[in-house]
C-alpha cells in the first residue's frame, strides 16, 4: 500500500493558498514514502484548496478548503495508512454531487493529472487519438477527420455555434498551400474562465485538438492566441508543447507519418473584441485589433490572407474525443439541434461556483438549484445573466429553459462562451445593464460609428437612471438605440451589445421605471437613489450612529431619537452598519 497527496493548483487553488499547503506538505513528507504531486482545477472553486490522497492510483479521499495547518494531520495519516483521522476535511457527499452530476468531456482530466507532465497526459489517453488519425496503413484522412466532426455535430463553443466541420472544410477546400489553424483563447466574458482552466489543468487536450485540426485542414502551422493575464496558463502550455515537441508529438514529420505542425502561442494585450475573428488576425499580424469586412471569411483569406481556421479552446478540446468514441457517440448527447456537452463558468450569487460540463438539453433550474446548489444565504433567485457582455438575463419564471442555442436565443440570451453569472434579488437590474455596457463601450475598437457612439449614448443614459436623474422617454431611447447598433455595426461585439439592456428591458422593465418616476431603486443597489432614515420607535439615542457617520449627517440628544440630515448623507452605509437596535432604514 502506498499513498500519493496531490494538491490542486489551478489559478482558484492558488489564490485561495494551495501553493503554501503545497510547500507545507512538502515539508511534512520530505523524509516519507508518501508522493507528492500537484494537479490543475477540478472545477470545485468554492472549496480550494482541494488536496487529493491517492492510494494505490486509486482516489480513497478529497480533502477540501484545506490550509496550510492542515499539513501535518495530512502527511501523518498518510505515513499511518489511517486517514480516518481526516474525516473533518473530507468533501461532503452534497458537495460531492457537484461532480458525479456532470458529464465531463472536455473537464475529463481537468483536477486529474498533473498539467506539467507529458508522462502523466499520456497515461490518461493524451494523443492516442492523433495516433489513431497517423496511423499508417489503417490512419484516417483530412477527409474521414472532418467526416467524422460533421458526424458528431460539434458546433464552435466560442459563442456563435457555427458547425465545425463546414469550417474546417472551407479552410481545406481553399486554395494556397500555406494555411494556418488559430486558437482563439482570448477569453474575455466577465466571469468566464473555462478556456483558462483546460490550458492550465490539460494543455495537451488542446494541443492534440489542434494538431488534428491542422491534419485535416492542411496547416503547418498552429497559434495559440491566450490573453497576457493567464500567466499560468501559458507557463503551462508552453511547457506542454515542448514536452511533446521533443517525444516528437509536434514539429517535423509527427509519428513518423510525413505530418508536420509547429506551435507558436501569441498572448494577446487583453482586448475583447479580439474575441472577433477577423480583430484577433489583425492583432495577431501586429495591427491594432479591429475586425475586417467579411466576406472574405478568413477560410479564404485569413492570417496573412491565408486560408486559416479559428476556433475556441473547448471546440478542439472536444476534438481528440470525439475521435477515439466516434462522431455518433458525441451527437448521441444534446438536443436534436445542439449536440454535446457544453461547459459553464458558474459564478456570481451561488452556493456551488465553478465549472459545470453538462449534455445540452439539461435545464438552468438543473445547473443552478441541482449542481450548484441553489442561491447563496438562501436568497430569491432574480435572473441568470447569459453569454456574457454580449447576451442577456433570463428571469425567474424561464429557469426552465432547456439549455441549448436555439431555446437560449429565444430568450434574448446567447450560450456564448459559456458564462452563467447568478443574481438574486439585491442585484439591481438597471445597474447590471450599466455594467455590462460600460464593459462594451470601452471594449469597442471605435471602427463603426454605430457601436463607438451608440454605446457610449446608452452608457449616458443607464448612468443617468442609476443617479436618479431618468426622464420619462429614456427607456423608448434605449430600445431604439439598441435596435440601431444592433443593424448597424460591423462585428459581433456591436451586433450583440445590446443584448443585455434588451432583456433586462423587456423581464424587469418595472425596475426601470420605479428608477425614473419614483427615483427609487427596488434592490437598494444604486447609491444615489436610497435614503437613510432613523425609525424614532427603535432609535435608543445611543449617539453611536453620529459617531459613525463621517459627514456630521447625524444628529440628536443622547437617549432621545436621532435624525438624518438628507441633504448632507453620502449614502456610505457606515450608521445602519454602526447600528445595535436595527433602528436605520434604508429605502
Amino acid at each position: 500500500m502506498s499513498f500519493r497527496v496531490v494538491v490542486g493548483q489551478g489559478s482558484c487553488g492558488i489564490a485561495a493558498g494551495a501553493n503554501k499547503v503545497y510547500d507545507a506538505l512538502a515539508e511534512q513528507l520530505a523524509d516519507s514514502a508518501v508522493g507528492l504531486g500537484i494537479a490543475g482545477c477540478i472545477g470545485m472553486c468554492w472549496l480550494e484548496p482541494i488536496v487529493d490522497l491517492y492510494e494505490d492510483d486509486t482516489l480513497t479521499m478529497r480533502l477540501v478548503r484545506v490550509g496550510k495547518a492542515d499539513a501535518k494531520a495530512i502527511a501523518d495519516a498518510c505515513k499511518n495508512g489511517d486517514l480516518s483521522a481526516l474525516s473533518a476535511l473530507a468533501i461532503t457527499e452534497e458537495d460531492a454531487a457537484f461532480l458525479t452530476e456532470q458529464t465531463r468531456i472536455v473537464l475529463r482530466n481537468c483536477g486529474i493529472i498533473d498539467p506539467e507532465s507529458l508522462e502523466s497526459a499520456l497515461q490518461a489517453g493524451a494523443y492516442t487519438a492523433l495516433k489513431k488519425v497517423l496511423a499508417e496503413g489503417d490512419g484516417m484522412s483530412p477527409e474521414a477527420v472532418i467526416a467524422c466532426i460533421k458526424e458528431s455535430g460539434l458546433a464552435g463553443r466560442g459563442g456563435a455555434g457555427f458547425p465545425t466541420w463546414f469550417k474546417w472544410n472551407a479552410a481545406r477546400q481553399s486554395p494556397g498551400e500555406e494555411k494556418y489553424l488559430i486558437c482563439n483563447a482570448d477569453e474575455g466574458d466577465p466571469g468566464a474562465f473555462m478556456d483558462r482552466a483546460v490550458i492550465e489543468s490539460d494543455p495537451h487536450a488542446l494541443i492534440e485538438g489542434m494538431l488534428i485540426g491542422a491534419y485535416a485542414i492542411g496547416a503547418k502551422e498552429a497559434v495559440v492566441y491566450v490573453r497576457a493575464e493567464y500567466p499560468l496558463a501559458i507557463k503551462r502550455l508552453l511547457n506542454a508543447i515542448a514536452q511533446a515537441k521533443a517525444a516528437g508529438l509536434v514539429g517535423e514529420n509527427i509519428l513518423g507519418s510525413g505530418f508536420s505542425c509547429d506551435f507558436r502561442v501569441k498572448a494577446g494585450a487583453g482586448a475583447f473584441v479580439c474575441g472577433e475573428e477577423t480583430a484577433l488576425i489583425e492583432s495577431l499580424e501586429g495591427k491594432r485589433g479591429m475586425p475586417r469586412l467579411k466576406p472574405p471569411f478568413p477560410a479564404a483569406a485569413g492570417y496573412w490572407q491565408q486560408p486559416s481556421n479559428i476556433n475556441n479552446v473547448e471546440t478542439f478540446a472536444n476534438v481528440a474525443w470525439i475521435i477515439n468514441n466516434g462522431g455518433a457517440a458525441f451527437a448521441a448527447m444534446g438536443t436534436e439541434r445542439s449536440k454535446g456537452t457544453k461547459v459553464f463558468a458558474l459564478t456570481g450569487k451561488i452556493k456551488r461556483g465553478g465549472l459545470v460540463e453538462i449534455p445540452m438539453g439539461r435545464t438552468l433550474r438543473d445547473v443552478i438549484f441541482g449542481i450548484g446548489g441553489g442561491i447563496r444565504d438562501d436568497k430569491a433567485f432574480q435572473a441568470v445573466q447569459m453569454g456574457g457582455p454580449s447576451g442577456g438575463c433570463i428571469p425567474a419564471d424561464l429557469l426552465d429553459t432547456v439549455i441549448d442555442y436555439q431555446a437560449l436565443a429565444a430568450t434574448g440570451a446567447i450560450m456564448g462562451s459559456g458564462g452563467m453569472v447568478v443574481m438574486d434579488d439585491s442585484t439591481c437590474m438597471v445597474a447590471m445593464a450599466k455594467f455590462f455596457l460600460d464593459f462594451t463601450a470601452d471594449e469597442s475598437c471605435g471602427k463603426c460609428v454605430h457601436c463607438r457612439i451608440g454605446t457610449k449614448r446608452m452608457q449616458e443614459i443607464l448612468s443617468r437612471m442609476t443617479e436618479g436623474k431618468g426622464k420619462e422617454g429614456d427607456i423608448e431611447l434605449l430600445e431604439e438605440l439598441c435596435v440601431a447598433i444592433k443593424d448597424g455595426a460591423l462585428c459581433g461585439l456591436g451586433q450583440t451589445a445590446p443584448n443585455p439592456v434588451l432583456t433586462a428591458i423587456r423581464y424587469f422593465r418595472p425596475q426601470f421605471e420605479a428608477h425614473i418616476t419614483e427615483k427609487r431603486c427596488p434592490a437598494h443597489a444604486c447609491t444615489a437613489l436610497l435614503q437613510y432614515r432613523i425609525d424614532a420607535d427603535a432609535c435608543k439615542g445611543c449617539t453611536l450612529c453620529a459617531k459613525k457617520c463621517p459627514v456630521q449627517a447625524i444628529t440628536g440628544d443622547v437617549k432621545k431619537p436621532h435624525i438624518i440630515d438628507q441633504a448632507r448623507c453620502i449614502r456610505c452605509g457606515q450608521c445602519k452598519a454602526g447600528c445595535k437596535f436595527n433602528a436605520i432604514t434604508v429605502a
